[in-house]
């Protein structure tokens, strides 16, 4: 009986995944928000609460941000990882600096204390890269110029996880300074020794995982892409940066061939993510945060767009590019839950968790529609401007100087010409 509720509720999500995607298909926009409000309507406090399935659904979630963060890996060869970090990491600094502090001084307002403060900052600091990461993949935009920049933004801060992490848990627990300096340091040496095989190893790797058969190898990546991010988090080591990492670390033929086999298994798994997350929030915990949960969302929006712009601007990108790179960076989802979870569970402060749940979902939702609008809104506002400047009729001619502004230092992912298939060249400049 068990298994055949299970088998009943697990297709019922799989069934409406699909009519969700196939309606926002229809209409040409993510299908994100849709999954995560079907996750409130299967989740505690909705209309259709789940019960057997909610543990394979967990894992599925965990498989799904590990896929995502694999294929965007897949994407770009080490050599584009470590010339992006070289070159990005003041815009890691100014990321920090304009998304950590609005949360740190929204919690000292409210009276939490600052180790409340630090963990609300870590919350609305970093960026969702499982939300982002698939976004970019459904407006088709891993082949734009800004998607190098929007990677190292967000490649910087899973890494920065690896030193957050340690240090918020050491706060929660009160541990002294010598117990909390040994867990950073192996947090530390973990992601360096990654990321060293990652690089300098990478060719090895792929040719250890290189296989003309379909099924072997698909088997081989999908089972060291997993085994390497449960080590990664067993050394507290963000999962997804070691999924990453993975990714990279393969290239040429076999890069290619996983990315076909993945891209079905990936779509799936991430659709379970996303509905996980709507099924751990209680429709009824949010009204009562939603006004403060409401002004960080639209301040650190505002932020976030802020950093893409400048990062995206200091590599070259075009005006088009850098408002691209803004609106896509605006989705907080996975890290900022972990977060909390850690804070809540500590018994810190009774309304983070709550507040912070509210304002996931109201980033994770809004983030998508940032990523497609940023760009035309802005230029539209840029328009009215200009005509209440001068108001002679001048003769359209696109984007005005944004070619000269194109800078090619900036590394771009494998297979560009395939990415840009369908699209117009001119509006990824």
């Amino acid at each position: 009986m068990h298994s055949a509720v299970f088998l009943i509720e697990f297709g019922a999500i799989i069934l409406a995944l699909g009519l969700l995607g196939r309606f926002a298909g229809r209409f040409q926009f993510s299908p994100i928000p849709l999954y995560l409000l079907a996750g409130l309507a299967f989740g505690e406090g909705g209309l259709l609460p789940l019960g057997a399935s909610e543990e394979f659904v967990a894992i599925g979630a965990e498989i799904g941000v590990i896929l995502l963060l694999l294929m965007l890996g897949l994407e770009y060869t080490a050599n584009d990882l470590v010339s992006n970090l070289k070159t990005q990491y003041p815009a890691g600094l100014v990321d920090c600096t304009l998304n950590a502090l609005p949360g740190a001084i929204a919690a000292l307002l409210m009276g939490w204390g600052p180790v409340a403060a630090v963990v609300l900052a870590g919350v609305t600091w970093i960026s969702s890269s499982g939300v982002i990461a698939k976004v970019l993949g459904d407006l088709g935009r891993l082949g734009n110029r800004e998607t190098p920049v929007i990677l190292s933004v967000l490649v910087l801060e899973d890494l920065a996880m690896a030193v957050y992490l340690p240090i918020i848990t050491a706060l929660l627990a009160g541990v002294g300074l010598a117990a909390g300096s040994l867990t950073l340091a192996i947090a530390l040496g973990a992601a360096g020794i990654v990321l060293f095989i990652a690089v300098r190893y990478g060719r090895l790797i792929s040719r250890f995982v290189s296989s003309d058969d379909p099924e072997k190898l698909l088997l081989v990546v999908l089972g060291l892409t997993i085994l390497v991010a449960g080590i990664a988090q067993q050394l507290q080591v963000s999962a997804a940066v070691g999924a990453f990492l993975v990714g990279i670390a393969l290239s040429g033929e076999v890069a290619e061939g996983a990315h076909s086999l993945l891209a079905p298994l990936r779509d799936l798994f991430a659709a379970v993510f996303f509905v996980f997350f709507g099924l751990h929030t209680d429709p009824s915990s949010i009204p009562p945060v939603l006004l403060p949960a409401l002004a960080l969302a639209v301040v650190t929006a505002l932020t976030k767009i802020a950093t893409g712009y400048w990062a995206a601007r200091r590599a070259g990108v075009s005006v088009k590019g850098r408002w691209r790179a803004g609106g896509a960076l605006v989705a907080r989802g996975e890290f900022s839950i972990v977060i909390a979870g850690l804070a809540v569970a500590a018994g810190i402060e009774p309304s983070l968790g709550p507040l912070a749940t509210a304002y996931v979902l109201i980033l994770v939702i809004v983030g998508p529609l940032t990523a497609r609008y940023t760009q035309p809104i802005a230029g539209y506002v840029g328009g009215v401007l200009a005509r209440r400047r001068d108001p002679a009729p001048v003769a359209d001619t696109g984007t005005t100087g944004e070619a000269a502004v194109e800078a090619p230092q900036v590394p771009g992912p494998r297979d560009t010409v395939e990415a840009l298939d369908g699209q117009d060249a001119t509006d990824r400049s």
